[in-house]
């Protein structure tokens, strides 16, 4: 399906002051035909009663094909269940009276910035105006809006590489860029997206772990690397962006950006998992402690040595090792011991 795009008919103006001049003619030409038909003037007045009768019955088809279109907005037309064309440039248009809006998505309402209740009053207006009832009056929500949208799905449970479940949302931009596409290749174009969002949003998580682990590979060139959900975002998210644009392509949409809203552990696992981290935290704190104080012993002992400031034996050293390590290492202050006799 091609999109055909409709920018030469922006003659609604004049076509509305015309077909109201023939409107208010057409009553003339019925009262004129009342005044003749009272002298009776038969002759004259039932050919003029007969045309203005007419006129008013049928004269209000005409205003069906008045279209107002706002800057962001598309109308696409069909006729007689012929797709003609569609309306995307801003302006006042008349097209065909019998052509119908078709607008699959018009009642669906995802949670998504532009899916707001209400029409535009000046539609309204023009709707009650060419004396049309509240269901005609309905066409306004058969318009596209062509302006940049975006979905905020639902958090979804997924688990990640490891098995871990964790919580996951993403927001989505995204916009219309072909209406015939997607009014006319998908059933409903903005459920389309959204079943997309959510299936892309599992297949690219079970892919990488929520924190960097040894041998895996999330990249698929059989090479272990350091990906993850926390600490790999903006690339989960270009990935999953990739993925919903090779879907929802065909359905004429544009996704601009996907970026990760929500991200944490499950609730039955998150107590288990903080406590991990934790305890990682404290063993990586703990190695560094450690690797200070050795090497801070190391030092005093080759300054001693160098500067014969006092000569140890290896009993001693070990005494002296042993003490540093204890209060480097300690998670308190160490309280110092003043010895006034012989070590011995």
């Amino acid at each position: 399906m091609k999109e055909i795009i409709i920018g030469k008919k922006k003659n609604g103006l004049a076509m509305l002051f015309l077909f109201a001049i023939l409107y208010l003619g057409a009553l003339a030409f019925c009262i004129l035909g009342g005044i003749d038909l009272d002298r009776g003037l038969y002759s004259s007045g039932v050919p003029l009663m007969a045309i203005g009768a007419v006129w008013v019955c049928i004269g209000w088809i005409p205003f069906l094909g008045l279209k107002l279109i706002n800057p962001g907005e598309a109308l696409v037309l069909t006729l007689f269940g012929k797709y003609v064309g569609t309306l995307k440039n801003d302006g006042f248009y008349f097209v065909n009276p019998f052509c119908s809006a078709i607008n699959p998505a018009a009642k669906t309402r995802l949670a998504q910035s532009g899916d707001v209740e209400g029409t535009n009053k000046a539609n309204i207006v023009l709707a009650a105006a060419a004396g049309t009832t509240a269901a005609s009056a309905e066409v306004v929500s058969k318009k596209i809006s062509t302006k940049i949208m975006t979905l905020n799905n639902a958090r979804q449970k997924i688990n990640d590489c490891l098995g871990n479940p964790v919580e996951i949302g993403i927001a989505v931009t995204w916009r219309v860029v072909d209406t015939a596409k997607a009014v006319f290749c998908v059933d409903n174009y903005k459920e389309y997206i959204s079943l997309q969002c959510d299936t892309a949003l599992r297949n690219i998580v079970r892919i990488y772990p929520y924190d960097a682990a040894p041998n895996v590979d999330t990249t698929g060139d059989g090479m272990a690397d350091e990906g993850s959900l926390r600490g790999s975002s903006d690339v989960v998210a270009a990935r999953i962006r990739s993925e919903i644009q090779e879907k929802v392509a065909e359905a004429g949409l544009e996704v601009l950006e996907a970026r990760i809203t929500y991200l944490a552990y499950a609730p039955e696992i998150a107590a288990v998992m903080l406590q991990r981290q934790q305890a990682s935290a404290i063993i990586d704190a703990r190695k560094m402690i450690v690797d200070g104080a050795v090497g801070m012993v190391e030092m005093a002992l080759e300054r001693l040595a160098e500067n014969d400031t006092v000569t140890l034996d290896e009993e001693r050293k070990a005494a002296m090792v042993s003490n540093l390590l204890v209060v480097l290492c300690g998670n308190r202050d160490a309280q110092p011991v003043v010895n006034s006799g012989s070590l011995y």
